[in-house]
């Protein structure tokens, strides 16, 4: 167990009045693209910024601080595992996409067999075969007084353990989220079933029967379920603490009839015009929740966090269903290039973040669970994670993570082709990333990149730069080693990929 609870101080804060304490929205969503907002999140307005309509993320990037070098994971259930825990996915070893129990999903590999990594997801037990076992974040909010609301895609825990509801971690409340990724469909009329297009009724979205038959978004019907227990939780004067996760804007895609004759008028094809539609559904989600805020004036003491879980699935991903292609950034979903990683994010923090701001700190996802505790009260409650707190750069400190070096670990085959896309570790540190190959038949085995001249990760300069390459391999394989991460085997030789060096 990595974490250890001050009991006693946990409990004296609960006993804290309830409007001390800041609601806190955290508004996830699934494979949504750095450029896929109206929102830029570079120094330009890119074509893909005037393609899609996100009034809302506008608004919010408004009145809160916009982050333009954000990052996930780039596979959904380890961007999840590390908000939970602040674990780095290296350290969590759940560092692919899980689903049934004791099952891997990575696919075959030529040369590598992959490590018996934590299939199982995040457990509250720790008799649980291959899991994470940690006390995840819901639970210490839950602790002190905040209503846990739980709104969405989970994917926490596999099939048959504790993890797969979120109840078990510490929500109070589970609205349609259980072990699955992604939903069986989007619209009501089809029960958000997968069956209707002959697929596996393990992706149906479980607790919406109310809405089965009827014309409805499925994000706009997790939305309407949130806020009816958000409602509940102020009558009842409890702070809240609301995790909209979306299932949006992952695929099964289905048109939007509410949205989607803009984008078709535009002339974009049927998918691309569908998953534009999709876009603005959630951005009508988040709208909505903004607006309930101000109507009950909630707005002034709620803190508003908005996220992707990984970056856009490109023209290279996994099932070759192109619909977002993250330009200028390179690759998409599952690669350790910028489009697979780089992510939008915005804070919005009323009284005490600037309206309007912007910082350009790079951040990761495992970031979001101390800065959460903090901002809750619980900064000193909790000990030893690998995130950092970003409340001092809401302060507009830059120097909280200065020459601070991130890092991603996926000894795994995630499947999917494109620039990018393998087993692979990287570092990333004051503009230069290395990339780490684990096949050692891969010609280039690294690849090293100056980001703050080749956002778009062209010029592969690891030969070029040997004193660059071979300080930040040392450095990444350093991690590694401290963290005891997973490596992949050589099948030729039965022998552990060897660290970076």
């Amino acid at each position: 167990m990595r974490f250890v609870g001050l009991f006693s101080c946990l409990f004296l804060l609960a006993s804290s009045a309830a409007e001390e304490k800041p609601n806190i929205v955290l508004f996830l969503v699934d494979d949504m693209g750095w450029q896929d907002t109206s929102v830029p999140f570079s120094d330009e307005v890119t074509p893909f910024n005037k393609r899609y309509r996100t009034p809302n993320m506008e608004r919010l990037a408004e009145d809160g601080v916009k982050f333009t070098n954000a990052y996930a994971c780039s596979i959904c259930s380890p961007t999840r595992i590390s908000l939970m825990t602040g674990m780095n996915a290296a350290r969590h070893r759940v560092t692919n996409w899980t689903l049934r129990k004791n099952a891997s999903n990575d696919r075959k590999h030529p040369v590598l067999d992959f490590p018996e990594w934590n299939v199982n997801g995040l457990s509250p037990d720790p008799r649980i075969e291959r899991t994470f076992h940690a006390r995840a974040l819901p639970d210490y909010l839950k602790v002190v007084g905040y209503e846990t609301i739980h709104v969405g895609k989970a994917h926490f825990g596999a099939v048959g353990t504790p993890g797969e509801d979120p109840l078990n971690i510490g929500f109070s409340v589970n609205i349609a989220g259980h072990a699955a990724g992604g939903p069986g469909s989007f619209l009501g009329t089809q029960n958000f079933s997968a069956i209707w297009r002959d697929g596996d009724e393990i992706w149906d979205v479980p607790g919406l029967e109310k809405y089965h038959g009827k014309d409805i978004f499925l994000t706009e019907a997790l939305t309407r379920e949130g806020l009816a227990s958000v409602d509940k939780a102020v009558k009842e004067e409890k702070p809240f603490f609301l995790y909209m996760s979306h299932y949006a804007v992952h695929v099964p895609f289905a048109e939007d009839s509410r949205f989607i004759e803009r984008y078709k008028a535009m002339g974009l094809d049927e998918k691309e015009a569908m998953y534009a539609a999709m876009v603005e559904g959630m951005d009508k989600s988040l709208g909505d929740i903004l607006d309930y805020l101000d109507e009950n004036k909630l707005s002034e003491n709620t803190i508003v966090m908005f996220m992707s879980d990984n970056g856009g699935l490109s023209a290279h991903g996994r099932g070759g269903e192109p619909h977002t292609h993250n330009r200028p950034l390179s690759s998409g979903k599952g690669s350790a290039h910028e489009g697979g990683v780089r992510v939008p994010m915005i804070v919005k923090w009323p009284g005490f973040a600037e309206a309007g701001g912007v910082s350009e700190n790079p951040v990761i996802i495992e970031d979001f669970f101390p800065s959460i505790l903090e901002m809750a009260g619980l900064g000193d409650s909790v000990i030893e994670a690998d995130g950092r707190s970003i409340v001092p750069l809401l302060k507009g400190s830059p120097s909280a993570s200065s020459g601070r070096p991130l890092f991603w670990h996926v000894p795994n085959n995630w499947g999917g082709r494109g620039p990018g896309i393998g087993p692979s570790s990287t570092i990333l540190k004051n503009g230069w990333k290395l990339i780490y190959y684990h096949n050692p038949e891969r010609v280039p085995r690294y690849e090293l990149f100056n980001l703050e001249e080749d956002l778009g990760e062209t010029e592969n300069l690891a030969d070029s730069n040997p004193e660059k390459r071979d300080a930040l391999a040392k450095e990444l394989a350093a991690y590694l080693e401290s963290v005891e991460a997973q490596m992949p085997t050589i099948k030729a030789t039965g022998e552990l990929v060897e660290l970076p060096r």
